[in-house]
């Protein structure tokens, strides 16, 4: 009996199935698939970095070879018609200012092509305006300008003929205020007493217990200080930062231990440091203060002035 034939090279052996090979990806495709951007905005990053890098090196070129300016300014406007020009402009850091100023100020430019803003002009415009301490003006490409404000913070109100104003810890003007919405802050009187902001805020580090209750503070004359405290007494200091700071630590520490202040006394006058001087409520009568200076032959205290009577406090 005869068998059927059978094939060589087949008899219990599977078929080999070949394994398609994988593409290998690389760390840049891997860091890309990553990102939280879309293949289309990469591409286009990509687009507008490449056109930046040419209009630099064109411009960088025109500068080497001394092209001449009109040159550039087609160039750069050639640069905002394909997408570098202003079209927002981001503000931050205002709380106090009028946004819509530094909106004009920015926008202030005889072009809008990005190459052609002029970040310091604006800089410089808006370190006019008394709110704007410093200003940082950058361009975003490829449309925004980032501008930054750091604002000044106000120190004081300052009173002159009748107006109001807020002023900063060094004197600058800022904004006018009105009377029924004065803030809690100190008040200065009279001509020149804005520039004299610093100096009175130095004048009162020397005596903190009674920097709270200060109520004015009226520049007499521009040399001296007046003080108004809020139980009402007028202190009169003399001329001269030195001379005024030393007789306003003197007062705190009389203040400290006899409570001079919030007793009915109507002024004390400072003027010359070796006489103080107080008024009583009943008036008429001016009482030396401790520290008043004792006549070298006799011990007492000097003698009042005419037609007044004095007695130590």
């Amino acid at each position: 009996m005869s068998r059927a034939p059978t094939r060589s090279g087949t008899s219990g052996r599977k078929p080999t199935v070949r394994r398609k090979q994988q593409k290998k990806v690389s760390v840049i495709d891997r860091i890309l698939a990553r990102l939280p951007v879309s293949q289309r905005t990469l591409q286009r990053i990509a687009t507008w970095s490449i056109f930046a890098l040419m209009l630099g090196g064109v411009v960088v070129v025109a500068q080497i070879f001394g092209v001449p300016g009109a040159v550039g300014s087609v160039l750069a406007e050639q640069a905002g018609n394909a997408g570098f020009r202003v079209e927002q402009i981001e503000i931050r850091g205002v709380k106090r200012m009028d946004q819509m100023t530094v909106y004009a100020v920015a926008l202030e430019q005889k072009s809008r092509a990005m190459p052609l803003v002029d970040l310091d002009h604006i800089r410089d415009r808006l370190l006019q305006y008394g709110w704007v301490k410093d200003a940082h003006v950058s361009r975003r490409l490829p449309d925004t300008l980032l501008i930054r404000i750091e604002e000044r913070t106000p120190a004081a109100i300052w009173q002159d003929q009748g107006r109001l104003s807020l002023i900063d810890s060094e004197g600058v003007y800022l904004e006018p205020v009105s009377a029924d919405a004065m803030p809690d802050l100190p008040l200065v009187i009279g001509p020149g007493a804005d520039r004299q902001e610093p100096a009175y805020h130095r004048l009162m580090d020397v005596a903190p217990a009674l920097k709270g209750r200060v109520k004015a503070a009226t520049w007499v004359g521009n040399r001296r200080w007046n003080l108004l405290f809020d139980t009402g007494e007028t202190l009169m200091l003399p001329e001269g930062d030195n001379e005024s700071a030393a007789a306003l630590k003197k007062f705190a520490e009389n203040d400290g231990t006899l409570r001079l202040l919030g007793k009915g006394w109507i002024s004390f006058d400072l003027r010359d440091p070796s006489r103080p001087v107080g008024r009583p409520p009943n008036g008429g009568i001016d009482r030396l203060m401790p520290g008043a200076a004792k006549d070298k032959t006799t011990g007492a205290q000097p003698a009042a002035a005419e037609g007044s009577a004095r007695t130590q406090v």
